[in-house]
């Protein structure tokens, strides 16, 4: 290898390590908007590695508000125009939230002849919450048996109080079991709770007031 290749190569290597620990997301995108390359923090904002971003559609993981800046990017690149492009984006930030911002990308290339890439930069200008999850719905007869369950209600007891037979509340049971796939009925008690069918911090243990016939 001759001097000047060896020192392209450490020079190379020296921008990727600058890339890498670069804060802001920073993707490398072919004129099709195909990801080539993505930094630690690109790959977060999808909740991702960098990796896995390779080949996918950066305007599929961020979505652009508008169709016409996009149309209008796409025609200025294929006229191989040289300016700043800004599109604004919202996606959906690991943790849930509706994250916007705008990405911003500039086409680089050696010459004005050859086909650009895109250095792409993401900007987060905010987020909103997470909408809260809507509660399983579930009969008005299976939240009642979830609840004495819930409760330390034998099959017996609960049977008792609704009216039913053994075998009907243990179908009632069985049914849940299976849709949930609960192994146990402690499972079973545990996914009511996490699901929103029966009501936290309440006791005796009463279910939401959602449920349907």
């Amino acid at each position: 290898m001759d001097a000047g290749r060896a020192d392209g190569v450490v020079w190379r290597n020296r921008a990727l390590t600058l890339f890498d620990r670069v804060s802001v997301p920073v993707a490398v995108c072919d004129v099709y908007g195909l990801v080539v390359l993505a930094n630690p923090a690109m790959a977060a904002e999808c909740g991702t590695t960098p990796g896995r971003l390779r080949g996918r559609d950066v305007l599929e993981l961020f979505r652009p508000q508008e169709t016409g800046q996009v149309e209008r990017i796409a025609e200025a690149l294929r006229l191989r125009h040289r300016s700043r492009y800004q599109v604004s984006v919202r996606w959906r930030a690991p943790g849930g939230a509706e994250r916007f911002g705008e990405l911003t990308a500039d086409p680089v290339s050696d010459s004005v002849d050859e086909t650009p890439t895109l250095l792409v930069m993401l900007r987060v200008r905010g987020e909103s919450a997470p909408p809260e999850p809507k509660p399983v719905r579930v009969t008005s007869v299976e939240g009642r048996v979830l609840a004495l369950l819930a409760g330390g209600a034998t099959t017996a007891a609960a049977a008792r109080e609704l009216g039913l037979s053994k075998d009907g509340v243990t179908y009632h049971l069985r049914r849940l079991s299976a849709r949930w796939n609960a192994a146990t009925r402690t499972e079973l008690v545990a996914r009511a709770y996490a699901l929103g069918v029966l009501a936290p911090g309440v006791w005796p243990p009463e279910p939401r007031p959602t449920e349907t016939g």
